[in-house]
């Protein structure tokens, strides 16, 4: 499996290309606003055939340019953001409007929505992901689980110092960043849920595990365990 990640121009999403190799289908996460053209260069170069997209959740800089980086292709979000997948921008509260400034035009609908609820899910022949629940951030956020990645590549980990990892990756989207965690006083967001999230990571993420969270570098369960004050306070 080898993952290329991508900053998106809006808010600088981390959108991730997966593939189990070149030559061979791919997957998108978190197409955010103006990647599109980012992926496609990826696509191209490495000769890959996008077959699905998956969402971390669905705020619009993490989902905006779904249809032109999908397609026809299914888009596999948390059954609780589906609906959000009608208006994106709508859920971002007071930043709605500053975010709908930044892009290119309007939202353009989903052709094939799939909410999912967790669990593993195997999108092509060697591109196996597992569901991860994660609510809080917002009622459907989803964390995705690879078991083993052999190649890494773009800003995410070069900041983080990463060049290389053969254990599993998780993408935490806005759940879990290097040193924090994602808001919850957006539309949907609830205190309560986040903290039993954070409480359920301590121990479901592998100590081992690199993360790569929605935006900013990537890191590793162990070190978030040991320095990150949200976790600690989801200890008891």
């Amino acid at each position: 499996m080898l993952i290329h990640a991508l900053r998106a121009p809006v808010f600088a999403t981390n959108t991730l290309v997966l593939a189990a190799h070149d030559g061979g289908p791919a997957v998108v996460v978190d197409p955010g606003g103006g990647s599109a053209p980012l992926v496609r260069d990826v696509v191209t170069s490495r000769d890959l055939d996008v077959v699905a997209v998956l969402l971390t959740h669905a705020h619009p800089d993490h989902v905006w340019d779904c249809a032109a980086v999908a397609g026809d292709v299914p888009v596999l979000v948390g059954a609780g953001d589906a609906e959000r997948l009608a208006d994106p921008a709508a859920y971002l509260g007071p930043l709605g409007p500053g975010f709908s400034a930044l892009v290119d035009g309007p939202w353009q609908p989903v052709a094939d929505v799939r909410p999912v609820a967790g669990g593993p899910v195997e999108l092509a022949p060697g591109l196996v992901v597992e569901a991860l629940p994660a609510p809080g951030h917002t009622p459907g956020s989803t964390l995705w689980r690879l078991d083993r990645v052999d190649e890494i590549t773009g800003p995410a980990f070069a900041e983080a110092g990463v060049g290389r990892h053969q254990g599993p990756v998780v993408l935490t989207g806005d759940v879990l960043f290097a040193g924090s965690i994602g808001r919850t006083d957006l539309p949907g967001g609830d205190p309560r849920r986040m903290a039993q999230t954070l409480h359920e990571l301590r121990t479901e993420l592998p100590p081992e595990a690199l993360l790569v969270p929605g935006h900013g570098p990537a890191t590793t369960t162990a070190h978030e365990l040991a320095t990150n004050p949200f976790l600690a306070l989801a200890q008891g």
